[in-house]
């Protein structure tokens, strides 16, 4: 079992596959070159599945594939399946921007997927392609439904933006309740290489805007980085506050990058390398690396509220 020093269990890895994209949304990387990273600097999914069999063997339960766009990198299903088969109880989540997954989400249910949480920053054709700087939702909308269509749990994630899309939330709340799916409101998180004037929606306003047509009340906070509210229908949504200090209390969850880094947190500057050590077949080492990573977490996250963090979230899976 991995406990860190303030007595997390972290059971939880994000692995992000690529830092590579199709999109190019305000928040998170609209100036950011189309690039393509040399297959030497990542890991392959042999190599990444060397190193999270040994941490599902220290007693991680949940990993979740992001990017960049996972589903850029070919044979995502393929790696999927390795990590079901080693153990079919994981909890095998995907995070998405959903363009793809008309094509994909079949073969990703089949290989073992569990769950997708799917980027839905509007509802109007020319805000989507505004956001995304190019025209998605037909192929988001159509993503969702083939996701649910193929029985995978289906979560909403939406960036809320002053001036942009804040006026849709009622309407993206009401999209995600119509089809029995929980939708996650996050604050923006302030970084260097979104487009400049970008200002965050804070949950306060959020709240207040669907208090006006619903009544809820908030649930207990659990491992989760997001606050769980409740209709009185039962219907749950939630809001993700990464300035909030509960955001860090109940963190469970460290990060793999495509190029071997291992991040303790989403904001903190300091990570160790586990490529050549699985490369090397070291794995003495590599196991010795992923309990150094889990000791050196932060308690909290070293980002306040009035800087702009540098880092790259599409190479961390955000």
């Amino acid at each position: 079992m991995l406990i860190d020093k303030f007595n997390r269990t972290i059971d939880y890895i994000r692995v992000s596959v690529t830092s590579r994209c199709n999109f190019r949304c305000l928040y998170c990387m609209p100036n950011t070159p189309f690039e393509w990273e040399p297959k030497e600097n990542i890991l392959s999914y042999e190599e990444m599945f060397e190193f999270l069999r040994l941490a599902i063997d220290e007693g991680v339960k949940k990993i979740r594939i992001t990017g960049g766009e996972p589903l850029l990198r070919k044979d995502l299903d393929k790696f999927i399946n390795m990590l079901y088969s080693y153990k079919p109880t994981l909890d095998l989540a995907l995070t998405t921007n959903g363009y793809y997954l008309p094509e994909y989400a079949k073969k990703l249910k089949k290989a073992g997927l569990k769950r997708v949480n799917i980027s839905l920053d509007s509802l109007r054709k020319e805000v989507a392609a505004k956001i995304a700087q190019k025209d998605v939702l037909e192929k988001v909308l159509k993503g969702i439904d083939t996701a649910l269509d193929e029985g995978l749990g289906v979560k909403l994630n939406t960036v809320v933006m002053k001036g942009i899309n804040d006026n849709e939330i009622i309407d993206l709340f009401e999209y995600a309740k119509n089809k029995n799916v929980t939708i996650r409101f996050i604050e923006f998180m302030e970084n260097e290489r979104a487009y400049p004037g970008i200002k965050r929606v804070d949950s306060n306003e959020i709240l207040e805007k669907i208090s006006k047509k619903y009544k809820f009340t908030e649930l207990p906070k659990d491992n989760s980085a997001s606050k769980y509210f409740e209709l009185e229908d039962g219907y749950k949504f939630g809001i993700i506050e990464p300035h909030s200090e509960d955001f860090c209390k109940s963190c469970n969850r460290i990060r793999l990058t495509a190029e071997g880094y291992l991040i303790p947190c989403l904001f903190f500057t300091e990570s160790y390398n586990i490529k050549e050590a699985i490369r090397k077949g070291d794995i003495k080492k590599a196991a010795k690396i992923l309990r150094d990573v889990v000791r050196n977490k932060p308690e909290k996250n070293d980002w306040q509220e009035d800087e702009i963090s540098e880092r790259a979230f599409w190479e961390t899976g955000g």
